[in-house]
């Protein structure tokens, strides 16, 4: 995974190229004026598009053409071939378009078009006159942000208890920490952007309650704020370990942007020596990227996990046996089967009793969902704040995405809630449609990735509960399929290096969840 490329590749379109070197549902990979263009025919219409995502530079021509949309490869965003808008994150950011013609059997890609811009909602629309979002994370960026594009123009309010302007949390464990990517480029937007849309972000902004009766919310420092309409998305905050010395200096977690600074100013902080040994405490995802990114930085790391397989009952015995492996080959230590019974200055003593060197320790035991204001409103809650297809609550007008919402989800007839990027900002997009009256049913599929060293697996759907795992190809090779079955139906499936194949698989269970009954959308055409 990378950025766009140094060189262009592939035939000028400027000067011309026979049509039938684009058949339909195909990608052709060129450019024009200097820019890489890919040139996409989908349902017989011909479109010139820019050849980069905007999320993080994948290859758009190793995408899938989907009914007027080409799909991401990598972290399976969506854009509309029509005008470049990201139908669906985490891309959030529009490609480029350009005017192509066709003409006595040679294609020619002429001059960038205008951006698109939205269509105000008609005045007979029900919308609210004035929404606010609680939360200024991956859902409540997502929401402010597609209301705008849909059109809306009354009153945004976000108030964000986060310090930071919103920022792309998934970089913080993986590229941030391990030094590819710089801290101070990953923000969501640019810093004028959200004035430019009107949106008016408070940051630092605790929210101390909600009247339902009143239709607003109260911030600790007094400030009401009347609302329309009005979401929450809140996220999750790490589970802290309640053992002693779990408060020292060098004991840190990582969920926020400060946490990750933070973090970063111990490992690099002077004399070099002062963080060499590293223990983490918590084998989970978090954990083992965050071994992955002290590791490029060489530091000793050790990591001390409860399950006696890594990510057994999330990924199965052999993908955990693998990347534990993986880990190992990177010189990382594992002690599993434990934990953590007390840390001082220097060590880690765990409850089997053996003692860790460290000097520096981080926690990734797992978070909880933030869901106080919402247990204070009286909402319905069910492990999370308890929600329909529309992602409203049980309370008219209060909408909750992300972390913390428990949604019926129509692919595996269960209710989840779900601690993933991609799904709180896919939320977030469809709670706000909900917002402003186009009653969408959220039936995204969930989708996550994982970055460790070299190594990236992608997860489409989710199988809370399995009871066969199926590989096909080879784990070890690194190219595989993983499909995760419960009764005989496949409910998820992880793939390495076939990033074609998971959107063919994404596509599929979409397709099975419009086959059903209950999922007719009325989405907006």
């Amino acid at each position: 995974m990378g950025g766009e490329a140094d060189k262009l590749e592939g035939p000028d379109f400027g000067h011309g190229i026979e049509s039938s070197a684009v058949v339909d549902g195909s990608l052709l990979l060129g450019h024009a004026q200097g820019e890489a263009v890919v040139l996409a025919r989908s349902g017989g219409e011909l479109f010139a598009i820019g050849a980069h995502c905007t999320h993080q530079g994948a290859p758009l021509s190793d995408g899938l053409l989907v009914d007027g949309t080409v799909r991401c490869p990598w972290h399976h965003a969506c854009f509309s071939l029509h005008n470049g808008i990201p139908v669906r994150p985490p891309a959030l950011k529009p490609i480029d378009c350009f005017r192509v013609e066709e003409r006595d059997g040679v294609i020619h890609v002429r001059g960038k078009l205008e951006p698109a811009g939205p269509e105000p909602l008609p005045p007979s629309h029900p919308a609210p006159e004035s929404i606010v979002i609680v939360g200024g994370g991956a859902a409540g960026n997502s929401a402010a942000q597609t209301l705008r594009r849909e059109g809306y123009q009354g009153s945004i309010t976000m108030l964000s208890a986060d310090a930071s302007p919103p920022y792309d949390r998934t970089d913080l464990s993986k590229g941030i920490l391990a030094g590819s990517i710089d801290e101070a480029s990953n923000r969501l937007q640019d810093a004028d952007f959200y004035r430019r849309q009107d949106i008016d972000l408070q940051t630092n902004t605790q929210v101390s309650r909600i009247d339902t009766a009143q239709r607003l919310v109260e911030t600790t420092d007094g400030r009401r704020y009347p609302y329309g309409a009005l979401l929450l998305a809140t996220g999750a905050a790490p589970v802290h370990l309640d053992i002693p010395g779990a408060t020292l200096p060098h004991v840190h977690y990582l969920r926020t942007a400060a946490d990750c600074h933070a973090l970063l100013e111990h490992v690099l902080s002077e004399p070099a020596s002062s963080a060499k040994r590293a223990v983490i405490i918590g084998a989970s995802f978090i954990g083992l990227e965050v071994a992955a990114g002290l590791r490029a930085r060489k530091i000793d790391v050790q990591v001390v996990g409860l399950g006696n397989t890594l990510m057994e009952k999330v990924m199965g015995a052999a993908v955990g046996n693998f990347l534990q492996k993986l880990h190992e080959d990177h010189g990382v230590i594992f002690h599993l089967g434990t934990t953590a019974s007390t840390i001082d200055e220097r060590e880690v003593v765990l409850t089997n009793e053996e003692t860790l060197p460290a000097d520096l320790v981080v926690i990734g035991i797992g978070v909880r969902p933030v869901t106080s204001l919402a247990e204070q409103a009286g909402l319905a809650m069910d492990h999370g704040i308890s929600v329909d297809e529309y992602l409203e609550t049980s309370v008219p007008g209060i909408f909750a995405a992300g972390d913390i919402a428990r949604w019926p989800d129509l692919l595996t007839g269960d209710r989840l809630r779900i601690e993933h990027w991609v799904v709180a900002e896919r939320q977030g997009q469809t709670a706000a449609r909900n917002m402003i009256g186009l009653r969408e049913r959220f039936d995204a599929v969930p989708f996550f990735w994982t970055e460790q060293y070299d190594f990236g697996l992608a997860y489409v759907g989710h199988a809370e509960r399995f009871d066969e795992v199926v590989i096909e190809g080879d784990l070890n090779q690194r190219d595989c399929t993983i499909s995760y079955r419960r009764e005989g139906r496949e409910l998820a499936a992880a793939f390495i290096h076939r990033d074609l194949e998971g959107l063919h698989k994404e596509v599929e269970f979409e397709r099975a969840i419009a086959a059903m009954p209950a999922a007719a959308s009325g989405k907006r055409p």
